[in-house]
C-alpha cells in the first residue's frame, strides 16, 4: 500500500457539516432507549439539591456520557467527541463536557447507589431484549475480582497505596458468564486505594446473585474467586442465596499438611499446556495432575461459619532449571500446588477445569481499561464512582450490540465491536422528514452492521 498522490497535491479541510465519525452510535442509542435507560435514570437518579442546575436532566447527561464512552471517550474532555459534524442532526440533547463534569461532581454516595440501581435494571432489560446470557437456564458463573487503577495528582480523593505498591483507586467487579456467553458486569464498586481486595465482597456477591436472578437465570449459580476472597463471609453469602462456590485457597500450614496426606494413586493427569494424549492407555501424559480431599474450613470461627466441602488440588511440575547446577540430573520431582475449596457438583477434572475459567474476569478488566476506564478522570471520589458505573453500563451495552450483530461479535472484544460496528463513518442526508445514514461502500462488516441496524427497528434504504 502506498500514497496515491504526492504531498504537494494532497489537502485536508474540516468543512463538511454532514459527516459523523461514529455512525454505529445511532443503533446504540436506539437500543438504550428501547431498553428504557433514559426513563430509569429519570425516575431513580435524583440530584434535586445540586447547585447551579448540575442535577437537571440527568437522563440526557447520562445518555451523553454513555454514548461518548461507546465512541471511546476515557475522560470528561473526550466527551466533546459528540459535538462534531452532523451529530446534532442525528441526536438531540447532547451536553457539553463542562456540563457533564459538573453533573458528575454533584454526585454523593447515595446518588451513586441510585445510578447503580438504574444500571442494574437496565442490564436486566438488555439481557431480556438481547439474550445476553444464553444458557443461563443451566449454569451461570459469577467471577469476582478487584484491581487497583493507578491515578495521578495529589488532590485525587481516596487515592492511596495498596498491596500493589501503586497509588490509585481500588475497584471491585462481578462478571456473569455462561459456557455460551461472553462476560457482562453485574455489580461494581469503587473503594479507596488501600482497601483490601475482599473488603465488601460478600455484599457485592449478594447484589450480583440477585441481579442474575432478575436477568432470568434459573440454573445453577457458581461464584468463583481467587484466594484473596476466601472467607467465611463469602461462603456464608453463597449458601444463603443458594449459590455454589469455587474459591482458591492460600497455601497455609493446615492446607499443606492435608495435601501431603493425599496418596500418589489418587492423582489424575489432566489436559494442560504441553500435555499429550496417549491413545493406548487412554489418558493424558501431563506435568499437571489433580486430586481431591474433604476439608473443613474456618475451624477458628464460630460453629455456624464452619464449612465442609471438597478441596481440589492441582499440582504442576516445577520445570525451571535455572537454579540447578550444570550436569546435575533431577533427584526427585518438585511440584507447585494450587488448592480450590468448592461445593461444585461436577466431577473432579471438570470442577477443576471450571475453576480455572475464572480467568475470564481479566478479559473484562482489559476491555474496561481499553475504553472508558482508561482513566478515573475526576478529583472527587464519588464522581469517579459514578464514572465507573457508567463505564460498566457502556461495556454491557457494547456487549448487547455485539450480540444483536452476529455470532462472532457476540463474543468479540469490546474494542473489536467499537472498531467494526460503532466507528463507521457516515454522511447524513435529510429529505422529506427522513434521515439517511450513507455508509462506506464495501464495508467489511456490512452484514453484521445491517443485522444490528434492523434489530433495533431502523430501516434500510434500497
Amino acid at each position: 500500500m502506498k500514497s496515491s498522490h504526492s504531498p504537494a497535491v494532497t489537502f485536508a479541510a474540516f468543512d463538511d457539516p454532514n459527516l459523523i465519525a461514529h455512525g454505529g452510535l445511532a443503533p446504540a442509542v436506539r437500543l438504550a432507549e428501547r431498553c428504557g435507560l433514559p426513563e430509569l435514570v429519570r425516575t431513580r437518579v435524583r440530584l434535586d439539591h445540586a447547585g447551579n442546575g448540575a442535577g437537571a436532566a440527568p437522563d440526557a447527561k447520562v445518555m451523553s456520557l454513555v454514548t461518548a464512552m461507546l465512541a471511546g471517550a476515557d475522560s470528561i474532555d473526550d466527551t466533546d467527541v459528540l459535538r462534531h459534524g452532523a451529530m446534532a442532526k442525528a441526536f438531540a440533547g447532547m451536553r457539553a463536557p463542562s456540563t457533564l463534569g459538573s453533573f458528575l461532581r454533584a454526585f454523593t454516595w447515595g446518588h451513586v447507589r441510585q445510578l447503580q440501581s438504574a444500571a442494574r435494571a437496565f442490564t436486566c432489560r438488555l439481557a431480556g431484549h438481547c439474550q445476553l446470557l444464553p444458557g443461563a437456564d443451566q449454569v451461570v458463573y459469577l467471577d469476582i475480582d478487584s484491581k487497583v487503577k493507578q491515578v495521578y495528582g495529589a488532590a485525587k480523593q481516596g487515592a492511596e497505596h495498596g498491596y500493589t505498591k501503586v497509588r490509585g483507586l481500588h475497584f471491585q467487579i462481578v462478571v456473569a458468564s455462561t459456557p455460551l456467553a461472553a462476560p457482562v458486569v453485574v455489580a461494581e464498586r469503587l473503594r479507596k486505594g488501600s482497601a483490601g481486595s475482599a473488603k465488601g465482597a460478600a455484599t457485592l456477591i449478594a447484589e450480583a446473585i440477585k441481579a442474575v436472578r432478575a436477568m432470568g437465570a434459573t440454573g445453577m449459580v457458581v461464584v468463583r474467586a481467587d484466594s484473596a476472597f476466601f472467607s467465611h463471609k463469602v461462603v456464608a453469602v453463597c449458601r444463603r442465596h443458594k449459590a455454589r462456590f469455587s474459591l482458591a485457597v492460600a497455601q497455609r500450614k493446615k492446607v499443606r499438611e492435608l495435601i501431603a496426606t493425599i496418596p500418589e494413586t489418587a492423582w489424575t493427569p489432566i489436559k494442560y499446556p504441553k500435555a499429550i494424549w496417549d491413545k493406548d492407555e487412554e489418558r493424558w501424559i501431563s506435568d499437571a495432575e489433580v486430586a481431591e480431599v474433604e476439608y473443613t474450613a474456618f475451624t477458628g470461627k464460630a460453629k455456624k461459619y464452619r464449612a465442609t466441602a471438597r478441596l481440589l488440588v492441582r499440582r504442576v511440575r516445577r520445570l525451571n532449571d535455572a537454579h540447578i547446577p550444570d550436569r546435575q540430573g533431577e533427584l526427585f520431582k518438585v511440584w507447585r500446588f494450587h488448592a480450590v475449596f468448592t461445593d461444585s457438583p461436577y466431577a473432579l477434572v471438570e470442577a477443576e477445569r471450571c475453576h480455572r475459567a475464572h480467568a475470564v474476569v481479566e478479559q473484562v478488566f482489559a476491555d474496561l481499561e481499553d475504553s472508558a476506564l482508561g482513566h478515573l478522570p475526576s478529583g472527587k471520589f464519588t464522581a469517579n464512582a459514578a464514572w465507573l458505573t457508567l463505564a460498566v453500563l457502556a461495556h454491557n451495552l457494547t456487549r448487547a450490540l455485539g450480540t444483536l450483530a452476529s455470532a462472532f461479535h457476540a463474543k468479540a472484544r469490546t474494542g473489536t465491536i467499537r472498531c467494526q460496528l460503532l466507528a463507521v463513518p457516515a454522511r447524513l442526508a435529510a429529505r422529506a422528514r427522513t434521515l439517511t445514514f450513507h455508509l462506506p461502500e464495501r464495508w467489511p462488516w456490512q452484514d453484521a452492521f445491517t443485522s444490528l441496524w434492523t434489530a433495533v427497528g431502523c430501516k434500510l434504504r434500497t
